[in-house]
């Protein structure tokens, strides 16, 4: 029998079968043993799960903006990390822009690493950045240990991170094949962007009309061929259009190395709901209609999408521009890295999707398609990266208490079930301690 040092007992726990009583037996921070809930199995230390919890494997955020170093003001990595560790995620990784520098060659790795060293309350990965004029550094941030490459297809947002036209998309793709990199790509295609009206004022309408799904359907048209002339894996960040959900599924179907994910906001609010003025729920690509919504929902059962991460992309209040409400002007991008797993159960238990759905769509399979092989389930040779979740406890959100460093979110004041009690990271306890024991990850090394 394995020596445990840690055995968790969970009257319910999902693991690859069906949900039931499991005892979990660690050492050395991963799971040695997963048995039947009344088995022998001991510990040095036994910790008794609640009737009314369910332990959860920890989620995996694959798509997290730390602002730090540079725009430390807007996140840091204490403040999101702590967010994470309470929303039940023991692993994020970090996009390579919004920070100053970006990273887009490996001495800014180095900076963004040394800024993360001894302040991570979960574990961290780095995606790289692949803007104009840095092919040369793409094979050597590879080799650095980064997960891949984000590129954008419209303008990014902030100056120092370009983005890529068509032609470059399928040149860089071709370099990238060439090691086997990943592409992660912001799906919205600037020519389509800039003939749309302005988004000028506080109508939300007309912020949508600025960024319509075309944008999305196009430049979605365009990964799909230039991975299929190039053999390159590519992946659609944040899909909020479902209109592009046929052609990804039939590239998919063609054997196109794509996949997609969506995020708890498109899956949640709905266009309809959003009153004019209400720059927190602004974000890129937006938050569309209800039918929309529908089809994603539709989409994700069906796993053409692959899974759901939370695009946390926080700023400080007054570039939300809260006092004039104009959504031209406020800054895009959603705060809710905490919130994503209640946010998704409560909508997912209201279409009838079990909590080990859930699961499958924030743990499994970003941790597969991240290939972080030790991450995302509860079995032998996992990390012992867990949470324990009330499932059927609610909450009213305030942004008060929330983790991340500004208290805006566009969940404030929503009505959510799903309650985070406790969060391990490789069998220790994130949420009650003061000490971050968060590693930083490389590609290959998790």
């Amino acid at each position: 029998m394995n020596h445990c040092e840690l055995v968790i007992r969970a009257p319910r726990a999902i693991t690859s079968a069906p949900e039931a009583g499991r005892s979990i037996g660690i050492a050395g921070g991963r799971i040695v043993a997963v048995e039947s809930y009344d088995s022998p199995l001991t510990g040095e230390r036994t910790i008794q799960l609640d009737e009314d919890v369910v332990l959860l494997p920890g989620l995996v955020d694959t798509h997290v903006h730390v602002d730090e170093p540079g725009r430390t003001e807007w996140e840091g990595f204490a403040s999101a990390t702590r967010a994470a560790a309470a929303g039940g995620i023991t692993t994020i990784l970090d996009m390579p822009l919004n920070s100053i520098p970006p990273t887009v060659d490996v001495p800014a790795l180095e900076i963004k690493r040394k800024a993360a060293d001894g302040q991570t309350f979960v574990d961290v990965g780095f995606w790289g950045g692949a803007i104009p004029g840095n092919r040369e550094a793409l094979r050597p941030l590879h080799d650095a240990g980064v997960f891949g490459f984000k590129c954008f297809l419209s303008p990014s947002g902030v100056p120092e991170f370009p983005h890529l036209w068509a032609a470059e998309l399928e040149e860089y793709l071709g370099v990238l094949a060439a090691f086997g990199a990943l592409l992660i790509v912001h799906a919205e295609d600037e020519l389509v962007i800039e003939r749309a009206p302005s988004a000028q004022g506080r109508s939300y309408r007309t912020y949508l009309a600025s960024r319509p799904r075309g944008a999305e359907n196009v430049a979605i048209a365009q990964i799909i061929e230039a991975a299929r002339r190039t053999g390159a894996r590519v992946h659609v960040l944040h899909l909020s259009s479902s209109d592009a959900i046929p052609m990804i599924r039939s590239a998919q179907r063609d054997g196109v190395r794509i996949t997609a994910e969506t995020c708890p906001h498109f899956l949640v609010f709905t266009a309809e709901e959003i009153p004019d003025g209400a720059t927190p729920y602004k974000c890129c690509p937006p938050i569309r209609e209800a039918e929309n919504r529908e089809l994603l929902w539709a989409a994700l059962a069906e796993g053409v999408i692959d899974g759901v991460v939370s695009d946390h992309s926080p700023c400080i209040p007054e570039l939300k521009r809260l006092d004039i409400g104009d959504f031209g002007l406020a800054w895009g991008g959603i705060a809710g890295l905490e919130l994503g797993l209640p946010a998704m159960w409560t909508e997912a238990r209201r279409r009838g999707f079990p909590l080990s759905d859930v699961v499958q769509w924030m743990a499994e399979r970003p941790a597969r398609f991240a290939g972080l092989r030790r991450k995302g389930q509860i079995a032998p040779g996992f990390d012992a990266d867990l949470c324990a979740f009330a499932p059927d406890e609610a909450f009213v959100v305030d942004p008060t208490t929330l983790h991340h460093k500004n208290p805006i979110t566009p969940y404030a004041g929503r009505s959510l079930t799903g309650v985070v009690r406790t969060t391990w990271l490789r069998g220790s306890q994130v949420l009650d301690e003061d000490v971050p024991h968060g590693q930083l990850l490389t590609r290959g090394g998790a």
